[in-house]
């Protein structure tokens, strides 16, 4: 019995860790078509993305460039001629985003 109900905790911790691994942001470094690097436009409706900022497992850590948006995570804040635009939300988010200094991209 005792054994039993450690195998069956062993399997409930297995399947948790699965279902946290899982990232709303695809290999690719895609969400939903949209690559998730370039340059990007903060607005306050009609956004491409709603984001959220989060200190812990966020599905991008996304470092802030002047030049050179070109790899997964990077994002070059600009006013004008954005690849893609985003809000920033507190609920229901369509991704979540902590920002770094270093190592951007899928955590």
């Amino acid at each position: 019995m005792k054994h039993a109900a450690i195998a069956f905790f062993m399997i409930l911790l297995l399947g948790l860790g699965t279902a946290q691994a899982a990232s709303k942001v695809d290999s690719n470094c895609r969400y939903k078509g949209i690559p998730l690097y370039g340059k990007v436009k903060v607005v306050q409706y009609n956004a491409n993305l709603k984001i959220k900022k989060v200190s812990s497992f966020p599905d991008l850590n996304v470092q802030a460039v002047k030049s050179f948006p070109d790899q997964c995570g990077k994002w070059q804040w600009v006013t004008a001629f954005p690849d893609f635009t985003v809000q920033f939300v507190d609920a229901f988010p369509d991704i979540s985003i902590k920002m770094v200094n270093a190592f951007p991209g899928r955590p």
